[in-house]
């Protein structure tokens, strides 16, 4: 009997021909903030999962948090991003771009020596990543309620511009702690306007963003991350379970492609997570829910034959194993990650993973 991983899913328009998924995964090998023929090829390799979604983008200049990470917000970047959706096309696979802003998760050093933006002026623990190595967050600016008009209105054009570069859809970051999920949770959110308090006015951002994207890209090419249980980049909240089964039920009603969840990790229940578990967020979307977070082939097929989920995501296997629907077709073995080369550098650890029939 063929297992559920291999089988075709119908995100609405876009046919994936199996429901393994390569996650988004930053790589800072964008050293101008365009993607290059480099990246086109590490992509191109991946090209056989069902879907691969892009490394998180960044929207704007306002929304860079790390060193070479590429943008689609410029004319140049969607020329750069054009290379990589081509060659993914080429090999017959599908690709959606993550659209991204940091928030607080930044420095002065990006943004000409003014503060990063954020909901309220809370300073993060722990360090920023800048071009000069390793410094202190710093207390970022609160955005005034006048401001926030022009991050959706960022938004969507960024949507724009990614289907201009030929991504077949769109997933909004709101997860791992960047700004809309810095929005969504009280431990960063202290608002007293009408993006803040209450649970709708938290959870409004997100919404206005989500409704700017479709109106470009179409319910069924726009998709949502989601990190309930995240405690990275010092997030948290009072109540998790309320927060994000109410976050779900209001993004039902939209259709969206999927809802992409990132599952609890061992870093955050270290980090004292109050867990949401995965059946109580299946019971609370009735669309279609990816979810992720250190997934091997056996527990992806569990979650799906139980049907908490339709699509499962791989992160750290796929910068490995550019092969991967192989290798777990045949059930082959595994290459190993490399850590020292997941951020920034070369082609090392990066297109040079052997693949099955080298």
């Amino acid at each position: 009997m063929t297992k559920l991983v291999f089988t075709p899913y119908s995100l609405g328009s876009v046919e994936l021909k199996n429901r393994i998924i390569m996650a988004p995964l930053t790589r800072m090998r964008a050293p101008n903030t365009i993607a290059n023929e480099l990246m086109a090829t590490y992509y191109a390799q991946r090209a056989s999962a069902g879907l691969i979604i892009s490394e998180a983008s960044q929207i704007s200049p306002q929304g860079v948090g790390y060193p070479a990470t590429p943008g689609i917000y410029s004319a140049e970047q969607v020329e750069g991003w054009k290379k990589v959706t081509s060659a993914v096309h080429a090999q017959g696979g599908k690709i959606f771009c993550q659209l991204w802003h940091v928030g607080r998760i930044s420095h002065p050093d990006f943004h000409g020596g003014d503060a990063p933006v954020a909901p309220s002026a809370i300073t993060p623990m722990g360090n920023a990543i800048t071009p000069t190595g390793l410094q202190p967050f710093v207390q970022p600016r609160a955005l005034a309620t006048e401001d926030i008009a022009g991050i959706i209105e960022t938004y969507r054009l960024a949507a724009q511009h990614a289907l201009q570069a030929g991504f077949d859809g769109v997933e909004i970051h709101s997860a791992n702690g960047y700004l809309l999920d810095q929005f969504l949770r009280d431990g960063t959110n202290h608002r007293t306007d009408n993006y803040g308090g209450v649970l709708a006015n938290r959870v409004r951002l997100l919404l206005d963003v989500t409704e700017a994207v479709i109106s470009v890209c179409g319910a069924d090419k726009t998709a949502v991350r989601l990190s309930p249980s995240g405690t990275f980049n010092d997030m948290r909240d009072t109540n998790p379970d309320a927060l994000f089964t109410y976050v779900l039920a209001e993004l039902s009603a939209y259709k969206l492609a999927y809802v992409h969840i990132v599952d609890a990790l061992e870093s955050d229940i270290r980090h004292g997570a109050k867990v949401v578990e995965l059946a109580t967020l299946r019971a609370a979307y009735t669309g279609t829910l990816m979810v992720c977070g250190g997934y091997d082939y056996a527990r992806a097929e569990q979650v799906l034959v139980a049907g908490l989920a339709e699509l499962v995501a791989f992160g750290q296997l796929y910068i490995a194993n550019p092969d991967l629907l192989e290798r777990f077709r045949v059930k082959a073995e595994l290459n190993k990650a490399d850590p020292s080369s997941f951020y920034g550098g070369t082609a090392q650890g990066y297109t040079d993973y052997p693949a099955l029939l080298n």
